[in-house]
């Protein structure tokens, strides 16, 4: 769950700054019609701008925050057999799914778990923790391959994107139209915006960021069965159950962090309400999935 969070709070944090920097700069100004009414259609122009501006632009710094944030040492000359094998079975399972060969690095966690992240299909980077390789046999690790070239194959990086840019949208807006009401309606500001409008808004976007979360995370979890079944079909339905039983059998996966969570191969167990904010759905439903389809 680790990369999905980082997504989130890079998203998040583009947004706030957008949203600083527009209104710094008077930007935001347009949305006021006379200087009383709010101008909606104006506001949607907007906080499509923002929206789609703060999801993209986290889209287009995956992979750089990935190789940053989680230490990823890419593989470009193979120092052993098994970089070389890692390196061999992306480049086959890349072929088989009609994409560019990925870049493929190891970051050092001992937890066993890997991700895929990148903007496009033919750019796109598959990374592996040391504890998946020293933990995990190599059909295994080859299925937990499978599942990450198919979230590349499948797009779910760019489909993450275009969701997360409408869910931005519609929290830009409607923080907007709080902002404003309480600006008018509490502090009866009659003409431009009042101080509270400024905070209000920061805060109602910052709270509906998180309710929209649940979103973005019910989409994730839903495509990793998808990736689940891509990696039965480049592995083996066999290697795929195996790798996800291996996981079960760690009693509390450790998620991934911030934004590659959701594109991880596990992740961490949640009860109750948490279980709307989960990237993955649980290790025994994913299991069960794969079995029914036999």
């Amino acid at each position: 769950m680790m990369r999905i969070m980082l997504f989130l709070a890079t998203n998040a944090a583009v947004l706030v700054l957008i949203s600083i920097v527009f209104q710094v700069f008077g930007l935001e100004g347009i949305l006021a019609e006379n200087g009383v009414d709010l101008n909606l259609q104006a506001l949607l122009v907007l906080s499509a701008v923002i929206g789609f501006g703060g999801s993209f632009i986290s889209l287009a710094l995956s992979k750089f925050m990935a190789k940053r944030s989680m230490g990823v040492k890419l593989i470009e000359q193979p120092r052993n057999n098994t970089e070389q094998w890692l390196l061999a079975t992306v480049q086959r399972q890349a072929e088989e799914a009609g994409i560019g060969m990925p870049e493929v690095g190891v970051f050092n966690s001992p937890e066993p778990n890997a991700f895929a992240t990148g903007m496009r299909r033919n750019s796109a980077l598959v990374a592996v923790s040391a504890g998946l390789l020293q933990n995990m046999s190599r059909d295994e690790v080859e299925a937990v391959l499978g599942h990450e070239v198919s979230h590349i194959a499948n797009g779910d990086m760019v489909t993450m994107g275009l969701i997360q840019g409408v869910v931005n949208t519609f929290v830009i807006f409607l923080s907007r139209v709080i902002g404003h009401v309480v600006d008018r309606v509490v502090f009866k500001t009659e003409r431009g915006y009042g101080p509270a409008y400024f905070i209000t808004s920061i805060v109602a976007q910052i709270f509906l960021s998180i309710l929209a979360s649940m979103i973005v995370m019910w989409f994730s979890r839903r495509r990793e069965f998808r990736a689940d079944a891509g990696g039965a079909s480049l592995a083996s339905q066999e290697k795929m159950i195996g790798a996800l039983r291996a996981l079960q059998r760690k009693s509390q996966p450790v998620d991934l962090p911030g934004e590659f969570a959701a594109f991880g191969i596990s992740g961490g167990v949640s009860g109750g309400l948490k279980k709307l904010f989960m990237s993955h759905p649980p290790l025994e439903t994913r299991i069960a999935a794969l079995e029914n389809s036999r």
